[in-house]
């Protein structure tokens, strides 16, 4: 028997069932993967809670890394022993051992351990694609980072430090504030206690950045608009104090002709070749040390509630993950 995290009801964290179950043999073009790490997201939360609906009753965790134990019929590219990675549906990840479309998996180097991938590779792909697919950055440019001690937030800074750019971070405490500035952010802001596009006015000579990452939502949507130059954009990679409300366009045209979007990781995935692409360069980053991972928190998947908890409470910085 193998064990998984499922639930029945969308809700707080108390609504996550640690239980056993038999994965079964792969069908057709699915291989079964063997965890050695389970990645830990917000994505999860907004899953649980029913933001993002799924079939009930329903598995949850989009991310972890393994090997290879058996492969289906129809498999091609992928063989038992094959150190791999994925990110995305279907949901399940929370699970020892789970059956998974062949067509999610990306081959691991040897060189990145099982739980620096678990750690990375959804928040790496994401910051991959900030940083090379939706805006034409140029060197010197400056840009406002939410949650920058966050996951994504101290590997985007880091990849913006190698492009040349110079990151404005918001953060919550004096220790994310040092964890934020170890990995290279240029500027802090208190969001709990500076007004946040007043601090990015005076920090950019009155004029504002070009780009905001927000990935709190509805609670910084207001400033991020606010913090924008002429002609700037707004992307709106999570919410983690809730939705974004809705737009109202002529505010963004009286506001100096602003862009907004809402990526979805998936979208910029879903071509193969743009996914080996991303997923190339980011290992190579983080193979040459570039880029450092941080996994900051350990769980067991028994513990999953705990770990919704700390997360949802903004008691993590970095990234967590789930240890099998």
């Amino acid at each position: 028997m193998a064990n998984r995290v499922r639930f029945y009801e969308t809700g707080a964290p108390d609504v996550l069932r640690f239980e056993q179950y038999e994965p079964g043999e792969p069908g057709q073009g699915e291989v079964r993967v063997r965890h050695a790490a389970v990645g830990l997201n917000f994505a999860d939360c907004y899953f649980r809670t029913g933001m993002y609906p799924a079939p009930l009753p329903a598995g949850i965790g989009v991310e972890a890394a393994g090997t290879i134990e058996a492969v289906g019929p129809g498999v091609t590219g992928f063989a038992v022993g094959d150190r791999v990675t994925y990110t995305g549906s279907p949901l399940g990840a929370y699970s020892d051992v789970r059956c998974m479309p062949v067509a999610s998996l990306i081959k691991l180097p040897d060189e990145i351990p099982f739980e620096t991938a678990a750690a990375m590779t959804m928040r790496g792909l994401t910051s991959a694609y900030l940083m090379r697919a939706i805006y034409r950055w140029q060197a010197g440019d400056t840009f406002l980072l939410h949650a920058a001690a966050g996951g994504v937030g101290l590997i985007v800074t880091q990849w913006a430090k190698l492009l040349g750019l110079n990151v404005i971070g918001t953060v919550s405490s004096e220790e994310k504030a040092e964890v934020a500035r170890a990995h290279g952010c240029d500027h802090i802001i208190y969001y709990k206690k500076e007004d946040v596009a007043q601090r990015v006015r005076e920090l950019t000579g009155g004029q504002g950045v070009p780009v905001v990452i927000d990935s709190v939502g509805k609670d910084t949507f207001q400033a991020s608009l606010n913090s924008l130059r002429r002609r700037g954009l707004l992307i709106g990679v999570g919410t983690a104090s809730g939705p974004f409300p809705p737009i109202d366009a002529l505010q963004l045209a009286i506001r100096g002709s602003l862009y907004f979007t809402r990526p979805a990781l998936a979208d910029y995935i879903a071509d193969p070749l743009e996914r080996a692409e991303l997923s190339g360069e980011l290992f190579d980053h983080v193979i040459k040390g570039r880029i450092k991972i941080e996994v900051n928190q350990r769980y067991e998947l028994k513990d999953c509630v705990q770990a919704h908890q700390d997360l949802e409470a903004g008691r993590t910085t970095g990234s967590s993950i789930f240890v099998i």
